[in-house]
Protein backbone atom coordinates (compact mmCIF):
# COMPACT_ATOMS: atom_id res chain seq x y z
CA UNK A 1 0.00 0.00 0.00
CA UNK A 2 1.11 3.20 -1.05
CA UNK A 3 2.17 6.24 2.20
CA UNK A 4 -0.34 8.21 0.97
CA UNK A 5 -3.29 5.52 1.39
CA UNK A 6 -2.46 3.95 4.74
CA UNK A 7 -5.41 6.68 6.41
CA UNK A 8 -7.93 6.14 3.32
CA UNK A 9 -11.34 5.04 5.04
CA UNK A 10 -9.62 6.31 8.74
CA UNK A 11 -10.26 9.57 8.26
CA UNK A 12 -13.11 10.12 10.49
CA UNK A 13 -11.44 8.41 13.28
CA UNK A 14 -8.42 10.71 12.54
CA UNK A 15 -10.26 13.69 13.10
CA UNK A 16 -12.20 12.52 15.88
CA UNK A 17 -10.41 11.01 18.04
CA UNK A 18 -6.54 12.17 17.69
CA UNK A 19 -4.99 13.97 20.44
CA UNK A 20 -4.59 17.49 19.11
CA UNK A 21 -0.98 20.16 19.87
CA UNK A 22 -1.19 22.17 22.69
CA UNK A 23 -1.19 26.05 22.14
CA UNK A 24 2.68 26.25 23.43
CA UNK A 25 3.48 25.12 19.93
CA UNK A 26 2.48 27.80 18.35
CA UNK A 27 3.39 30.14 21.16
CA UNK A 28 7.01 28.67 20.68
CA UNK A 29 6.53 29.53 16.75
CA UNK A 30 5.58 33.62 17.23
CA UNK A 31 7.65 34.13 20.18
CA UNK A 32 11.10 32.39 19.42
CA UNK A 33 10.94 32.30 15.99
CA UNK A 34 9.48 35.74 15.34
CA UNK A 35 6.76 34.54 13.31
CA UNK A 36 4.15 37.41 12.90
CA UNK A 37 -0.04 37.46 12.34
CA UNK A 38 -0.73 36.53 8.60
CA UNK A 39 2.63 34.78 8.43
CA UNK A 40 2.49 31.79 5.90
CA UNK A 41 2.93 28.32 6.60
CA UNK A 42 2.92 25.34 4.76
CA UNK A 43 1.30 22.17 6.90
CA UNK A 44 2.51 19.35 5.09
CA UNK A 45 1.18 16.06 5.29
CA UNK A 46 -1.50 18.00 6.88
CA UNK A 47 -4.16 15.20 7.23
CA UNK A 48 -7.57 15.96 8.69
CA UNK A 49 -6.20 19.37 9.70
CA UNK A 50 -5.27 18.83 13.80
CA UNK A 51 -2.21 21.03 13.87
CA UNK A 52 -3.56 23.34 10.77
CA UNK A 53 -6.69 24.18 13.45
CA UNK A 54 -3.87 25.36 15.60
CA UNK A 55 -2.14 27.15 12.86
CA UNK A 56 -4.84 28.85 11.96
CA UNK A 57 -6.44 29.41 15.24
CA UNK A 58 -2.71 31.51 15.90
CA UNK A 59 -3.51 33.81 13.04
CA UNK A 60 -1.44 32.12 10.42
CA UNK A 61 -2.24 31.85 6.91
CA UNK A 62 -1.65 28.23 6.02
CA UNK A 63 -1.17 25.78 3.07
CA UNK A 64 -2.80 22.61 4.01
CA UNK A 65 -0.74 20.13 1.66
CA UNK A 66 -2.17 16.70 1.76
CA UNK A 67 -2.28 14.09 -0.90
CA UNK A 68 -4.73 12.05 0.68
CA UNK A 69 -8.33 12.45 -0.26
CA UNK A 70 -10.55 11.17 2.40
CA UNK A 71 -7.88 13.31 4.86
CA UNK A 72 -7.99 16.66 2.68
CA UNK A 73 -11.81 16.81 2.72
CA UNK A 74 -12.22 15.96 6.49
CA UNK A 75 -9.78 19.09 6.90
CA UNK A 76 -11.89 21.38 3.78
CA UNK A 77 -15.06 20.14 6.13
CA UNK A 78 -13.33 21.51 9.24
CA UNK A 79 -11.64 24.63 8.43
CA UNK A 80 -13.33 25.42 4.89
CA UNK A 81 -14.38 29.15 7.21
CA UNK A 82 -11.11 30.22 7.93
CA UNK A 83 -9.69 32.92 5.27
CA UNK A 84 -6.54 31.96 5.90
CA UNK A 85 -6.97 27.92 4.69
CA UNK A 86 -5.79 26.93 1.40
CA UNK A 87 -5.97 23.04 0.97
CA UNK A 88 -3.27 21.50 -1.35
CA UNK A 89 -3.46 18.87 -3.09
CA UNK A 90 -0.24 17.26 -2.99
CA UNK A 91 2.10 15.13 -1.59
CA UNK A 92 5.21 16.42 0.37
CA UNK A 93 8.19 15.45 -2.22
CA UNK A 94 6.11 17.48 -4.60
CA UNK A 95 3.55 20.42 -3.35
CA UNK A 96 3.31 22.72 -6.35
CA UNK A 97 3.98 25.97 -4.29
CA UNK A 98 5.98 28.81 -5.43
CA UNK A 99 9.46 29.02 -5.10
CA UNK A 100 9.74 31.28 -2.05
CA UNK A 101 5.97 30.46 -0.68
CA UNK A 102 5.99 30.15 2.64
CA UNK A 103 8.03 31.72 6.00
CA UNK A 104 7.98 28.30 7.55
CA UNK A 105 7.51 24.65 7.40
CA UNK A 106 5.57 22.51 9.94
CA UNK A 107 4.69 18.46 9.71
CA UNK A 108 3.12 16.82 12.33
CA UNK A 109 2.85 13.30 13.08
CA UNK A 110 4.30 12.90 9.27
CA UNK A 111 7.48 13.35 8.74
CA UNK A 112 8.68 9.29 8.87
CA UNK A 113 5.89 8.41 6.00
CA UNK A 114 8.08 10.97 3.77
CA UNK A 115 11.51 10.39 1.15
CA UNK A 116 13.63 12.75 3.51
CA UNK A 117 16.17 13.18 0.67
CA UNK A 118 13.23 14.34 -1.86
CA UNK A 119 11.41 16.65 0.46
CA UNK A 120 14.87 18.05 1.71
CA UNK A 121 14.84 19.75 -1.38
CA UNK A 122 11.35 20.44 -2.04
CA UNK A 123 11.20 22.14 1.52
CA UNK A 124 14.20 24.61 1.21
CA UNK A 125 12.81 25.28 -2.57
CA UNK A 126 9.63 26.35 -0.72
CA UNK A 127 10.66 28.03 2.22
CA UNK A 128 11.81 31.92 2.01
CA UNK A 129 15.38 32.66 3.02
CA UNK A 130 15.91 32.29 6.66
CA UNK A 131 12.83 30.39 7.40
CA UNK A 132 11.88 27.91 9.94
CA UNK A 133 11.14 23.67 9.78
CA UNK A 134 9.28 22.61 12.95
CA UNK A 135 8.64 18.59 12.84
CA UNK A 136 5.91 17.74 15.80
CA UNK A 137 5.41 14.69 17.56
CA UNK A 138 2.64 13.60 20.14
CA UNK A 139 4.45 10.47 22.00
CA UNK A 140 2.29 8.71 24.18
CA UNK A 141 4.33 7.51 27.36
CA UNK A 142 5.01 3.35 27.53
CA UNK A 143 5.93 3.70 31.31
CA UNK A 144 4.96 5.58 34.44
CA UNK A 145 1.27 3.83 35.05
CA UNK A 146 0.09 1.01 35.67
CA UNK A 147 -2.62 2.04 32.54
CA UNK A 148 0.73 2.65 30.28
CA UNK A 149 2.15 -0.49 31.08
CA UNK A 150 -1.06 -2.50 30.46
CA UNK A 151 -1.89 -0.98 27.06
CA UNK A 152 1.80 -1.15 25.96
CA UNK A 153 0.99 -5.26 26.64
CA UNK A 154 -1.46 -5.24 24.75
CA UNK A 155 -0.57 -3.21 21.83
CA UNK A 156 2.78 -5.31 21.39
CA UNK A 157 0.59 -8.52 21.77
CA UNK A 158 -2.03 -7.94 19.49
CA UNK A 159 -0.49 -5.77 16.76
CA UNK A 160 3.17 -7.72 16.93
CA UNK A 161 6.15 -6.63 14.62
CA UNK A 162 3.83 -3.51 13.14
CA UNK A 163 3.88 -1.69 16.55
CA UNK A 164 6.88 -2.93 17.60
CA UNK A 165 8.62 -1.29 14.18
CA UNK A 166 6.55 1.64 14.73
CA UNK A 167 7.97 2.59 18.56
CA UNK A 168 11.12 2.29 17.41
CA UNK A 169 10.88 4.72 14.78
CA UNK A 170 8.62 6.94 17.31
CA UNK A 171 10.75 6.72 20.33
CA UNK A 172 14.30 6.36 18.93
CA UNK A 173 15.22 6.20 15.37
CA UNK A 174 12.49 8.42 14.06
CA UNK A 175 14.29 11.66 16.50
CA UNK A 176 17.49 10.72 15.39
CA UNK A 177 16.36 10.98 11.97
CA UNK A 178 15.13 13.88 12.76
CA UNK A 179 18.02 15.63 13.84
CA UNK A 180 19.95 14.61 10.68
CA UNK A 181 17.46 16.61 8.60
CA UNK A 182 18.76 19.67 9.64
CA UNK A 183 21.54 20.96 9.10
CA UNK A 184 24.45 20.34 11.93
CA UNK A 185 24.15 22.06 15.19
CA UNK A 186 20.74 24.11 14.02
CA UNK A 187 17.75 21.95 15.41
CA UNK A 188 16.43 22.75 18.84
CA UNK A 189 14.02 20.58 21.09
CA UNK A 190 10.98 21.66 23.04
CA UNK A 191 8.58 19.50 25.25
CA UNK A 192 5.78 19.93 26.11
CA UNK A 193 2.92 17.70 28.17
CA UNK A 194 -0.20 17.22 26.53
CA UNK A 195 -2.48 14.91 27.91
CA UNK A 196 -5.42 13.06 26.46
CA UNK A 197 -8.79 11.95 28.49
CA UNK A 198 -10.42 9.77 26.39
CA UNK A 199 -14.24 7.97 27.30
CA UNK A 200 -14.53 4.60 25.65
CA UNK A 201 -15.51 5.93 22.54
CA UNK A 202 -12.57 7.77 22.38
CA UNK A 203 -10.09 5.26 23.31
CA UNK A 204 -11.64 2.88 20.67
CA UNK A 205 -11.65 5.40 17.97
CA UNK A 206 -8.27 6.86 17.92
CA UNK A 207 -6.98 2.81 17.92
CA UNK A 208 -9.01 2.38 15.11
CA UNK A 209 -7.15 6.22 13.62
CA UNK A 210 -3.82 4.03 13.84
CA UNK A 211 -2.75 2.76 10.06
CA UNK A 212 -1.21 -0.52 11.11
CA UNK A 213 -4.86 -1.52 13.60
CA UNK A 214 -7.17 -4.08 11.94
CA UNK A 215 -10.56 -2.25 10.79
CA UNK A 216 -13.72 -3.36 11.32
CA UNK A 217 -13.87 -7.34 9.75
CA UNK A 218 -10.76 -7.51 9.48
CA UNK A 219 -8.91 -10.90 11.25
CA UNK A 220 -7.68 -9.71 14.58
CA UNK A 221 -9.75 -6.47 15.27
CA UNK A 222 -12.50 -8.17 17.35
CA UNK A 223 -9.20 -9.34 19.52
CA UNK A 224 -8.06 -6.00 19.80
CA UNK A 225 -10.74 -4.28 21.16
CA UNK A 226 -12.12 -6.68 23.46
CA UNK A 227 -8.57 -6.32 25.04
CA UNK A 228 -8.63 -2.69 24.66
CA UNK A 229 -12.19 -2.52 26.40
CA UNK A 230 -10.92 -4.84 29.44
CA UNK A 231 -7.94 -2.13 29.94
CA UNK A 232 -10.78 0.92 29.73
CA UNK A 233 -13.15 -0.99 32.04
CA UNK A 234 -9.81 -1.35 34.65
CA UNK A 235 -8.45 1.83 34.61
CA UNK A 236 -11.53 4.25 34.03
CA UNK A 237 -12.49 6.67 36.63
CA UNK A 238 -15.58 8.36 35.81
CA UNK A 239 -16.07 7.12 32.61
CA UNK A 240 -12.62 8.22 31.08
CA UNK A 241 -9.02 7.62 31.32
CA UNK A 242 -6.19 9.68 30.65
CA UNK A 243 -3.53 8.82 28.57
CA UNK A 244 -0.05 10.44 28.99
CA UNK A 245 1.43 12.35 26.44
CA UNK A 246 4.21 14.68 25.53
CA UNK A 247 4.62 16.93 22.38
CA UNK A 248 7.58 16.99 20.81
CA UNK A 249 8.89 20.59 18.43
CA UNK A 250 12.17 20.28 16.74
CA UNK A 251 12.85 23.29 15.09
CA UNK A 252 15.70 25.25 13.36
CA UNK A 253 16.44 26.63 10.23
CA UNK A 254 17.07 24.44 6.66
CA UNK A 255 19.61 26.84 5.64
CA UNK A 256 20.20 27.30 1.66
Amino acid sequence: MENTERFTNRAEHYRKYRPGYPEAVTKLMKEACGLGHGARVADIGAGTGILTRRLLEAGFEVMAVEPNADMRRAAEEDLGRYPGFHAVAAPAEATGLADGAVEALTVAQAFHWFDHAKVGVEFRRILRPGGWMFIIRNHRQAEGSELARDFEALMKRMLGEGYVRAAHRDRGEGGRKIREFFPAGAVRLEEFDNPQTMDWTGVRGRMLSVSYAPAEGEPGHEELIAGLEEIFKKHERGGVITFEQKTEVYFGRLGE
